[in-house]
């Protein structure tokens, strides 16, 4: 449309041109129909938002998790190939003092399965505390009802 047709059409039409319907000059609302509609639209657009933000709030917790996961995995993997080496080198040192490997050996296991239990203990404590439900999705699906009540 040009310019020139811009001002030959009056202001009203190129809003409905535009899918927005104008208000009637006589101040009459619009009918329960329509009222009806929007309500339905409204309501589906906020279904969708609140979908949308279910899932961006399980997405965080879950990189959450895969990011303690992969920290605890990584920890291990170095730590196992340390601990092996420090390990032999006390069961070693201990040997020649006490004069038996065997025995030696032994109780650096036996004294080495305590740390061992406390770190997997803070490992387990550390997942379980990981919170996986969609907290705030929860708290406004439980406000709908008073907020279409108009009860805010």
């Amino acid at each position: 449309m040009s310019d020139l047709d811009r001002r030959a059409v009056p202001d009203e039409s190129i809003g409905v041109a535009n899918g927005i319907k104008p208000k009637s000059n006589t101040g009459e609302s619009d009918n329960i129909v329509d009222l009806l509609r929007d309500l339905v639209h409204q309501g589906s657009h906020l279904a969708e938002q609140q979908l949308s933000l279910i899932k961006a709030e399980v997405r965080e917790s879950t990189s959450e998790l895969k990011a303690a996961a992969g920290g605890l995995i990584g920890a291990a993997v170095v730590g196992i190939s340390g601990l092996g080496v420090l390990l032999m080198g006390l069961a070693y040192v201990l040997a020649d003092a006490i004069d038996n490997l065997g025995l030696a050996t032994l109780i650096v296991g036996a004294v080495t399965l305590v740390p061992a239990f406390i770190l997997y203990r803070s490992g387990v404590a550390k997942m379980s505390a990981t919170h996986l439900a969609p907290d705030r999705s929860q708290r406004t699906l439980q406000r709908t009802p008073d907020a279409v009540r108009g009860e805010l």
